[in-house]
Order: structure tokens, then C-alpha cells, then sequence
């Protein structure tokens, strides 16, 4: 099969195209004819290296993938050869990633795309709508007409959060830093857009959100915990999801006078059919139209190593990257 790999962790320039001898199904394994991969900050920091982890050499890198099974292992009941389908979790733990022709998948980590959702539509939703999932739904149990603070709803992930806050019927406001990712926010159910890099920001939101947001959900590698819990309701929960090298303070007399709760959590560890039940969440989401995962870029399989260079930037340099605001950046093998 036709694949992108490296042979060791490099830069996106290590990815090389070339063929590589066809996946075969373990006991409850599928193999999925890829239709459409995503690429999230987490390829690149295994690509690169930036978090160890024992890889398969060659390596084919790449955690979403949607598309159709075209083989199945001896113990599989959930699928059968011609189903559609669509997950994450592939290209790390020693597993075998997306970027390419052809993947292997266990059953208990792919779940059945919607009538007429595209492949491109369940492969950008994929690993960002899991994780929104887990986040407000299990993690923060949002309730209908709760106030939700997304700091950074313009990213793609900030986007899906927004998306399934609104769905819930959630006030949700967002704050992002240029007018397309505000127009972006807006279209994605947020009611109040404020623009983080001005320092009355703060002021606005406890303005127009009297008493605090019931949940605030923080995509900065960088938080400020100290506004952001000023920002919280009696009994508020956060929700942080990056930051793995960021060391804030953290204001413990405010947080727990007000009685409220932290969550950081890493999709890829949550049990299996805990992230299957968010990926339910994910396919209610698709199917009714609340969630419209956004689309930045795409890529064919020859220019992996361009998509791989392009999250790069945005991801650990913050470029707007030609005009980039926000959605996912696809492959197409």
C-alpha cells in the first residue's frame, strides 16, 4: 500500500511516500481503506519527537481516519467489509497511524459515519469532537442554559467545543483574536465574541456574564489561571487541554472558596467505551448538522509532509498561516 512515514522522529521533512506491505486484522481488528486522515498538534509532536513514545519503524503517523472497511478479523461483530466508518487514536501506544492507503484499526476504536456525512466531515471531526465530548459532557456535565467561556474558540478544537456548548443550549461566549475567527465563533453559536489580546477583555465578560461562567474551557498552552478563575460561577468547572510544559500559578484561595473543580484529562487515555460514548455524542452532532467541523486545508497523500509543516506553524508559532483561522487540516490518501 501507498503510505507517509518516517523511519525515525525528524522534522516534517522526515516523511517520506513509498509503499509498505498491506495491514492484516488481528483478532478483532478491521482494516479501513482511507478515505480521508486529519492532522492534529499531537501528530507533530510525535513525528517530531517532542513527546517520546516507542514507535513502529517505519512509522506512518496520523491519529483520525474515516473511510471504508474492507477486511475484518476472525472475532470482530461490530463491522463488516463495505461499512463506513470513522476514528481516532491510531499513531500512538505502538499503533500504526492514518496516513496511508490503508489502516488498521480495533473495532472498540471506530465507530459508523451518519447517512450523509462526507469522509472529509467525520475525519475532521474526529479526534477535536471526541475530545469536546469528554470534556463538556462527562468531564464538566454542561447543562442546558449554563454560561460557557471557550478561551480560544477560533482553533479548531475551540470551534467543536462552541458547537456542542450551543447544542446543549448553552450561553456560550468565546474569545479569539482576529475578526475572521470572531466571524467563525459567531457562526458556530457563540453569542458574545471578545478579543483576548485586549487587556479589558476580562471586564467585558463578567459584564455581559453577571456572577461567573458555570463552565470555562482553556485551549492555551500558556493559561492565565489567575483571570480565569476570577471568571468562574459558584461551583464552576474548567476544563484545561494543553500546557503539557506550562507551569502557571495557580490562585488556590478563590478556587475552592468558590467550591470549584479543575479537569485536564488526554483523549487518548480515556477508556474505550467512554470515548465511544462521546463519539455517539459526536454522530448525534453530525447527523442533525449542530456540529460542522470546519475544514482549513487539504492535502493529497504526496503533500503530507506540507500538512505536516503547516499544523507545525500554527500550532508552536501561531502563524495565521495564509489566511488559516481555523478547522482541521485533512489528507487524502
Amino acid at each position: 500500500m501507498k503510505a507517509a512515514f518516517i523511519h525515525e522522529p525528524g522534522p516534517a521533512e522526515s516523511i517520506v511516500i513509498g509503499d509498505l506491505p498491506d495491514p492484516r486484522p488481528g483478532e478483532r481488528d478491521i482494516v479501513v481503506e482511507v478515505k480521508a486522515s486529519s492532522v492534529n498538534p499531537i501528530d507533530i509532536y510525535i513525528r517530531s519527537g517532542m513527546i517520546p513514545m516507542d514507535l513502529p519503524l517505519p512509522f506512518i503517523p496520523g491519529c483520525d481516519f474515516a473511510g471504508i472497511v474492507r477486511a475484518v478479523g476472525p472475532g470482530v461483530q461490530s463491522f463488516a467489509p463495505g461499512d463506513k466508518v470513522w476514528g481516532s487514536n491510531q499513531g500512538l501506544l505502538g499503533r500504526q497511524g492514518t496516513m496511508a492507503r490503508l489502516a488498521c484499526v480495533h473495532e472498540h476504536f471506530a465507530y459508523p459515519i451518519p447517512e450523509g456525512v462526507s469522509f472529509e466531515q467525520a475525519a475532521a471531526a474526529s479526534l477535536v469532537g471526541i475530545t469536546a465530548s469528554i470534556g463538556l459532557h462527562q468531564k464538566a456535565c454542561l447543562s442546558s442554559g449554563e454560561k460557557v467561556l471557550v478561551s480560544g474558540g477560533g482553533g479548531a478544537i475551540g470551534s467543536m467545543v462552541i458547537q456542542m456548548a450551543a447544542a446543549e443550549k448553552a450561553k456560550v461566549t468565546a474569545t479569539t483574536s482576529s475578526a475572521e475567527k470572531m466571524d467563525r465563533c459567531r457562526n458556530d453559536g457563540a453569542t458574545t465574541i471578545l478579543d483576548y489580546t485586549k487587556d479589558e477583555w476580562a471586564d467585558q465578560a463578567l459584564e455581559k456574564n453577571p456572577g461567573g461562567f458555570d463552565v470555562i474551557w482553556e485551549t492555551s498552552r500558556t493559561p492565565d489561571l489567575s483571570t480565569l478563575v476570577g471568571l468562574l460561577a459558584e461551583n464552576g468547572r474548567m476544563v484545561i487541554m494543553a500546557g503539557r510544559d506550562a507551569r502557571p500559578e495557580f490562585p488556590i484561595g478563590p478556587f475552592y472558596v468558590k467550591g470549584c473543580s479543575l479537569f485536564g484529562f488526554a483523549m487518548f487515555k480515556i477508556p474505550p467505551h467512554r470515548q465511544a460514548e462521546a463519539a455517539s455524542k459526536v454522530n448525534e452532532g453530525l447527523a442533525s448538522g449542530a456540529i460542522r467541523p470546519g475544514i482549513a486545508a487539504t492535502f493529497p497523500l504526496d503533500k503530507a509532509s506540507e500538512a505536516h509543516t503547516l499544523q507545525e506553524s500554527i500550532t508552536l508559532h501561531r502563524s495565521s498561516s495564509g489566511g488559516i483561522a481555523s478547522g482541521k487540516i485533512l489528507v487524502i490518501p
